[in-house]
């Protein structure tokens, strides 16, 4: 219908308005009539009409609203019987044609399913805000350093933090291992020290008891405890009568005030409980050691920058009275769900952007069935219009085959989701925060629906309206043959088939630079020998081993004994082994150089037994490792790696030189300097993919007194064995409980299994993205056969006149791949150029390879030829098998 047609039926058909106006005016008139009948004047008896009618407006306002009302339900009867038409027809077309629906069913839902798990592992670990009220008021903290973000010394925080106003309550915490004792094995629980104010930061009360208060949080009153919900229901099966116990951690009595909710447990990886940190007064006055966590809830109406700019203003004074240990403090902070989620906010946006590629290759391969399926259904269509269908009635119908196809498909994609996130958080790496909560919820279940009414409209609506605008005469004077030709080149099945190829590559590519990363990674020397090593971890309660030499002690006789296993080549003790938690570092100044923190090289800190170097096989480069020689009392010596070395004395032989660390000298002012006797090769502490960082060895007999309290007493036990590493755990336990009776082994891993955990995040990367990948590889190459596939049904007519004429089988072959041939060459071209684009996404993931790898590019680019090609091969093969007396007589 034209335009001007249209206007017109608008215009004839008249308004509610015009109706009630008319309809008033009509009964007015008779009214008159009637009066004047009887003998009255006429303007009398007009008069009296309106008198005896009422407010004329009123009724005529009520009268508009109610003729107004009768249209929309009309409209929306009319509307949603048509809706109910074009629904049942639909499923009815649906049901008709089995194989085109199982193929679009199958394609449309495993990229709705792939979207929906994946973002529901989004929603989980980025967008659910934290279950606290008023959740993003509290910031987390941090001191910046010239290395990046760190912790917060406790003069710091004292002077720094509990001094601002613009937070209502703030907390200092240290994360902490226990080891608890009492109601079945002894168990080692990570927990946290904290400030009175922790609980007000995050201010969720508890299910039962209290929480400390500030009273409790001085020295000599802070062995009371609050259990986690996840703790109490699992160790102590939701006793409601452990409120009031005595509960021993790391062989004291703690008692028991309160539990918290299950909502404080928003991570698996979360702490179990939580006691006061009773910083004692030396303790506060310390502005170096820099160990805290440190949350603060903003007052209302205060804002983060306003809290960092009142932080900093603070900072200024302690610049100003502890030069030494504060020259360079400023403070930072983020919300608290920045700081939880960290960088696995572009990681999981990156992925969820991937999985959304292949949704949407699977929508090109939908909209090229519906445009073959609607070219094979032109005749109906063009008979429908003949009968009065306008253009937007026929678009509707077609697109609502489309949603009903879309919302199966939805539906059969959720089922793919419900099954695979259990999959997807079983292969993801561990420390992936709230992923465990990954699920089918309502946010879930919206956002499915969501993408597939999207879905519905991404690949119904060309098609749709294609077919609503063929032209009705040609179509019937033809009897619906020929609709739709063109084969592959039609722009619109052309422009789709480019646009799934360049997307195939661009995941390609991407899936191609991880497998390149990961096999360099697997090719780096990590500066020791993983092979052979079993390593375990313990903590030594302070009450029994406060003293340093009691710690000492009991270390040295572990690993003494524990070289003396059956089967143990070597052994050691470290605060800290390559790939594992805990550990601490130091700024090292080289003797020469100003005591000031400019002058320090941070570094990390091991302190390490005899035979720690040589059980980790570690090559020693000059001078010597740690020896017993190097006991207390005695020259005072250090182990550095080698970017130690040239840190601290660039084109000198480092042996002989001294270097300040650690801890003050004997008259407790100037710094206390030891010599560096060896050098050993640098370490990948925190795996292949990360730089090796300075390093320095210090001997356990010689460690400052203050740096068990660093580390909190806990260590690391290393055992190299000619037998299978797990063998050794039994005789490991038996070791450390003749030594230390009591305390728990924790974290028993082979170093290899470290090594493996280190890579699991890129691991997972690489596999997912390389599925991803794949998955629109196939998708990719179904479309391109279903074109070619088309193109040959389209045209046996044309291809057996020219077999009959005198073409060969290769002749056809020629013509069929040649009609695929430039939109392939064009979707490759395209796919690289947006690859060398999308690829910098992923720049920081990769190692040994740069976003824009020629080999990876190149490889890519061939095998997706290839691919296009296999796929063009089967319907080519058909097209040059066509017996031309039969395609003669094709319809």
């Amino acid at each position: 219908m034209k335009f001007g047609e249209r206007l017109r039926s608008r215009l004839w058909k008249g308004s509610v308005a015009d109706e009630v106006d008319a309809e008033l005016d009509f009964h007015l008139e008779m009214r008159v009539r009637e009066y004047v009948a009887r003998g009255m004047a006429p303007d009398e008896a007009r008069r009296a009409a309106f008198g005896r009618f009422g407010n004329v407006q009123r009724v005529n306002a009520t009268c508009r609203a109610i003729g107004r009302q009768r249209d929309r339900d009309m409209r929306r009867t009319e509307y949603l019987s048509e809706l109910t038409q074009d629904v049942s027809f639909a499923c009815r077309q649906l049901l008709k044609q089995p194989g085109f629906t199982a193929v679009a069913v199958l394609t449309l839902a495993l990229g709705i399913g792939a979207t929906a798990a994946i973002f529901s592992a989004v929603h989980a670990v980025v967008l659910e805000p934290l279950p606290f009220p008023e959740a993003d008021r509290i910031l987390a903290i941090y001191e910046e350093f010239s290395s990046g973000r760190g912790n917060v010394s406790a003069g710091n925080y004292v002077d720094g933090v509990e001094r601002a106003r613009t937070f209502s309550a703030v907390t200092a915490i240290q994360y902490s291992s226990f080891n608890l004792e009492g109601s079945g094995e002894p168990e080692r629980i990570i927990g946290a020290r904290a400030t009175a104010g922790f609980f007000d930061v995050f201010n969720l009360p508890p299910v039962r008891g209290r929480v400390f208060t500030k009273e409790e949080d001085r020295p000599g009153r802070e062995q009371v405890v609050v259990l986690s919900h996840r703790l109490w229901t699992r160790r102590f099966a939701a006793d409601p009568a452990i409120v009031g116990r005595q509960l021993r951690l790391n062989n004291r009595a703690y008692e028991v005030i309160g539990i918290m909710p299950a909502a404080f447990d928003f991570t698996s990886q979360s702490e179990e409980l939580w006691v006061p940190i009773a910083f004692t007064p030396e303790r506060r006055a310390m502005h170096d050691e820099h160990y805290l966590q440190i949350y603060g809830r903003l007052v209302p109406g205060a804002s983060g920058e306003q809290a960092v700019a009142e932080l900093n203003r603070n900072a200024e004074r302690i610049r100003a009275d502890f030069p030494r240990d504060a020259s360079d403090l400023t403070f930072a902070a983020v919300t608290a769900l920045e700081e939880l989620v960290g960088d696995y906010h572009r990681r999981m946006y990156t992925l969820l952007g991937a999985v959304g590629f292949v949704l949407l290759i699977a929508c090109g391969n939908i909209a090229n069935l519906l445009l073959a399926r609607s070219a094979a259904r032109s005749g109906e269509l063009a008979i429908r219009a003949a009968l009065g269908a306008g253009r937007g009635r026929i678009v509707r119908q077609l697109l609502t085959e489309s949603l009903v196809l879309a919302i199966v498909s939805a539906a059969a994609g959720l089922g793919l989701a419900a099954l695979s996130i259990p999959v997807l958080i079983a292969a993801a790496p561990e420390g992936v925060p709230r992923l465990d909560r990954a699920a089918i919820d309502p946010v879930v279940l919206a956002f499915t629906l969501a993408t597939a009414l999207s879905c519905a409209l991404l690949f119904g609506l060309a098609p749709a309206w294609r077919a609503a605008r063929s032209d009705v005469h040609t179509i019937l004077k033809e009897g619906g043959r020929g609709a739709g030709m063109g084969g592959v080149r039609d722009r619109l099945r052309t422009a789709l088939i480019v646009a799934e190829l360049a997307i195939a590559l661009m995941l390609l590519v991407g899936a191609g630079l991880l497998i390149r990363s990961s096999l360099a990674l697997q090719r780096v020397d990590l500066g020791f020998d993983p092979s052979g090593v079993m390593s375990v971890r313990l903590s030594l309660p302070a009450d029994e081993f406060g003293e340093p030499a009691r710690v000492v002690h009991a270390l040295e006789r572990i690993a003494l004994e524990a070289a003396a296993i059956p089967g143990a080549s070597a052994a050691g003790i470290t605060s800290q082994v390559p790939m594992g938690g805990g550990g601490n570092g130091n700024g090292l100044i080289p003797e020469g150089r100003p005591i000031e923190p400019r002058s320090a090289i941070s570094s990390r800190l091991r302190m390490v037994t005899p035979g720690y170097v040589e059980a980790m096989r570690i090559p020693l480069l000059q001078g010597r490792t740690v020896t017993d020689a190097d006991r207390r009392g005695g020259r005072k010596v250090m182990v550095i790696s080698r970017a130690l070395a040239i840190a601290a004395f660039p084109g000198e032989d480092p042996i002989g030189k001294r270097i300040a660390c650690c801890e003050p000298g004997p008259d407790g002012k100037a710094p206390d300097y030891k010599v560096v006797v060896g050098v050993v090769e640098d370490v990948r502490s925190r795996g292949p993919g990360e730089a090796p960082s300075p390093e320095f060895y210090l001997p356990v007999q010689q460690a400052p007194a203050e740096a068990w309290d660093w580390i909190q007493r806990t260590i690391y036990v290393v055992v190299r064995t000619t037998m299978e590493p797990e063998a050794m755990t039994n005789a490991l336990r038996r070791t450390v409980g003749q030594a230390a009776p009591g305390v728990p082994l924790f974290n028993l891993r082979t170093m290899e299994q470290r090594l493996s955990d280190s890579l699991a995040t890129a691991r997972f990367n690489t596999l997912l993205l390389t599925i991803l990948g794949a998955i629109g590889l196939v998708l990719a190459a179904v479309g391109i056969y279903g074109v070619i596939a088309y193109f040959v049904a389209r045209r046996t007519t044309e291809i057996g006149v020219r077999m009959a004429l005198g073409a060969t089988r290769r002749d056809v072959v020629a013509l069929v791949l040649g009609q695929i041939a430039w939109p392939v060459g064009l979707g490759i071209g395209a796919g690289v150029a947006i690859a060398a684009v999308a690829a910098r996404a992923l720049s920081t993931q990769l190692f040994g390879v740069t976003a824009a790898d020629p080999v990876t590019f190149g490889a890519v680019a061939i095998t997706l030829g290839a691919v296009a090609l296999a796929a063009s091969l089967i319907p080519a093969g058909r097209a040059a098998s066509v017996d031309p007396t039969r395609a003669l007589h094709a319809p």
